[in-house]
């Protein structure tokens, strides 16, 4: 049973507070002037393209990397005056597996519940509900190297939660997995945040992240968007968005791109997404343009933006 979050991150007090919190490296700035916050309980899906600052950020969140400027509070503690406080509020679950393989996964946790201080009847009490709360019983004596990915991912989250965390700090915690286990893994994480615990997590699979109650995208170390995810597709899209089948995929984007009224494209596995220039073109006009370039067309319809063309029009965007 997760205990109740003590005062301070109860009611409408943000658990994690960021004021345009900045990390330099040299002449390279990783994260610029970034600010968001996120409450008690919720789900913050914090997304963007391979180095845009998403590590760096949650790294000096974590409390192992001061900032160069700017501001953070994470559980009321500065992450550079109290770094180690921070460290206390926290579970944390990283992309690659990172527990021991060649012990079981209960030595697993009887390590990691050492490590955060828990012993004896209490630490037997936190094994046994993080075991059920992740659906680990009998696996207990296997090794960790052993387990399933999918297993391997809920002995991750079963570790980060022993010491009762307030907060979650999950770092595309369901890489490599199957759908059907991705699924399963949410179901957690919002049973985690039914109970108070507030989640921050990173993830490149798009369906995951319409999970979030928010989302917050990151591009070149700027946050240039931060909403719910239905907010987000209609605001990062202000185009008119077309989805194309082609009877030949091959090229057919970076053919169609220069053509007049389109303003970027994008493949959608058999089908390619065209986004326009509003009321330039209907179905029909544009399907009239695209045979001018040589290209024959299966289908043709207007779409609604899903939440990857979001993230696409976000990334292409200019900072």
């Amino acid at each position: 049973m997760i205990a109740p979050l003590p005062a301070l991150l109860s009611g409408s007090v943000p658990v994690i507070e960021v004021a345009s919190l900045t990390k330099r490296f040299g002449k390279f700035t990783a994260v610029d002037g970034v600010s968001f916050s996120v409450r008690r309980g919720e789900i913050f899906g914090f997304l963007g393209p391979n180095g845009a600052g998403k590590s760096t950020t949650i790294r000096m969140l974590c409390g192992l990397l001061g900032s160069t400027a700017g501001t953070a509070r994470v559980g009321g503690f500065d992450i550079n005056r109290e770094p180690e406080q921070v460290r206390q509020q926290l579970g944390y679950m990283s992309q690659k597996f990172s527990l021991y393989k060649d012990l079981t996964a209960a030595e697993n946790l009887t390590f990691y519940g050492g490590m955060y201080g828990l012993d004896g009847a209490r630490l037997a009490e936190r094994i046994a509900a993080a075991t059920q709360l992740t659906g680990l019983g009998g696996v207990d004596k296997q090794f960790a190297g052993t387990l399933s990915g999918a297993l391997q991912q809920r002995l991750a989250l079963a570790c980060a939660i022993l010491h009762e965390p307030p907060i979650l700090f999950l770092d595309e915690p369901t890489s490599g997995v199957d759908p059907i286990a991705r699924r399963m893994f949410w179901a957690l994480i919002h049973e985690l945040s039914g109970r108070g615990v507030t989640v921050l997590v990173t993830t490149h699979f798009m369906d995951e992240a319409e999970f979030c109650g928010r989302i917050g995208f990151i591009n070149a170390g700027k946050l240039i968007a931060l909403d719910a995810p239905a907010a987000l597709k209609r605001g990062a899209v202000a185009e008119d968005l077309f989805e194309l089948e082609p009877e030949v995929l091959h090229g057919a984007a970076e053919n169609l791109a220069t053509l007049e009224g389109v303003t970027a494209t994008a493949y959608f596995g058999t089908r390619l997404h065209l986004f326009c220039r509003p009321g330039v073109f209907t179905a029909a006009t544009l399907a009239a343009a695209v045979a001018t370039r040589g290209v024959n067309l299966r289908t043709i319809a207007p779409v609604a933006p899903t939440l990857e063309d979001a993230f696409v029009r976000l990334a292409q965007k200019k900072t």
